[in-house]
């Protein structure tokens, strides 16, 4: 069994505290993604589960059974490194056989377990080329062959396509989900990319400053952010932020003013807020419409760089009600051009509105005509 479970963790570098009490439950067979930006402690989290860092205090529990005293070889776990981490000296086949030689493992068990994973991540070829013959992705594919001869119960991924190109990551995505598919082990896996997390992950653990703000699916994530960490960091470009304040709210709509006095409504239950009271307007850059024609629910705005990209066309875009450059994702037959003036739309239904402490107040369903 791969089920993992992380009770209170907390870890520490001296003073510097990395983990803060974290709990998380990953089922067997999940592929739980863990994001986060640099130095939030994701890593830190893998490498004690790994037992590669010993923990401060807590409990993690692999397959029903403790295992935060127990020496990484024991634990049932196999990693995948970022650097890969083959043996130059050694051949493709000698890397993938070289952990069940140190088990113990018969010469017809090694070499029935090293052609399964080569057939698996289609290596057969390289079995006898040294590493210095190989490329990024090659070299990646035969660190995860190595830890698919293990057998292991859960798979440890931290960061490994950070070092390829951008095609190869694509294709190594694509790659690792069919081995998911294929293999039904749970998987725990690093990164810092928002693009790997939504399009590998059941399950998306976000990582702050040694804290975990939300775990959910990927679009649960993306649509129901439970703060403005979360809203911001998943989603690219990031989600629009300006401040307002609240001017009246009921059952399904909240009124809010930004700093010039432009006024915006938002499907969103503020009736907890006091009138006045400092809040926080977040849009998607998606859900923004920029055009020349004036629009409800909208701003004033002067298109700063439009920047055509083929498919997708950004336009960045400052107002007077906000201090903050806006950002708006639209489609490439848009006209607009730098030093245009234009309205931008807000959807209410694709606002949100943060508290003073970042938390998403309830957001309204939409009401269809």
């Amino acid at each position: 069994m791969g089920d993992l479970q992380i009770k209170s963790l907390h870890k520490s570098f001296g003073d510097v505290k990395v983990l803060q009490g974290l709990d998380l439950d990953i089922q067997d067979g999940e592929f739980v993604v863990f994001v986060g930006p640099s130095g939030c402690g994701k890593s830190t989290l893998l490498r004690c589960i790994a037992g590669l860092e010993e923990v401060t205090s807590g409990e993690i529990h692999i397959g029903g059974k403790r295992v935060d005293d127990v020496p990484p070889s024991k634990r049932g776990i196999a990693m995948v490194f970022q650097s890969y981490a083959l043996y130059p000296h050694m051949t493709v086949a000698e890397n993938m056989a070289f952990g069940l030689k140190l088990a113990g493992a018969s010469k017809q068990e090694i070499a029935a377990a090293v052609d399964h994973a080569a057939e698996i991540l289609q290596i057969q070829p390289l079995l006898d080329r040294l590493p210095k013959a190989l490329s990024g992705g090659q070299r990646q594919r035969v660190a995860i062959g190595r830890a698919i001869v293990r057998k292991p119960g859960v798979f440890l991924f931290d960061e490994p396509l950070s070092n390829l190109d951008a095609s190869l990551r694509v294709k190594m995505r694509v790659e690792l989900a069919r081995l998911h598919s294929e293999l039904k082990t749970t998987m725990v896996y690093v990164t810092h990319d928002q693009v790997e997390a939504m399009t590998l992950a059941k399950r998306i653990v976000v990582i702050n400053m040694g804290r975990i703000e939300q775990v959910g699916t990927p679009l649960e994530v993306y649509h129901q952010p439970s703060n403005t960490f979360v809203a911001g960091f998943i989603g690219s470009p990031k989600m629009n932020f300006m401040e307002c304040a609240l001017v009246s709210a009921d059952e399904a709509l909240a009124t809010v003013k930004l700093s010039d006095g432009a006024v915006l409504q938002v499907r969103a239950d503020a009736r907890t807020k006091a009138e006045g009271e400092k809040l926080t307007l977040g849009i998607r850059p998606e859900h923004i419409s920029a055009s020349q024609t004036e629009a409800h629910n909208s701003l004033h705005g002067r298109v700063q760089v439009a920047e055509r990209l083929g498919d997708t066309t950004f336009l960045y875009m400052d107002s007077a009600s906000t201090g903050d450059t806006i950002t708006v994702k639209t489609d490439p037959e848009n006209t607009l051009n730098a030093g245009d003036e234009a309205h931008m739309s807000f959807p209410r239904h694709h606002c949100y509105l943060f508290d003073s402490q970042g938390q998403t107040l309830p957001r309204t369903p939409r009401v269809r005509a």
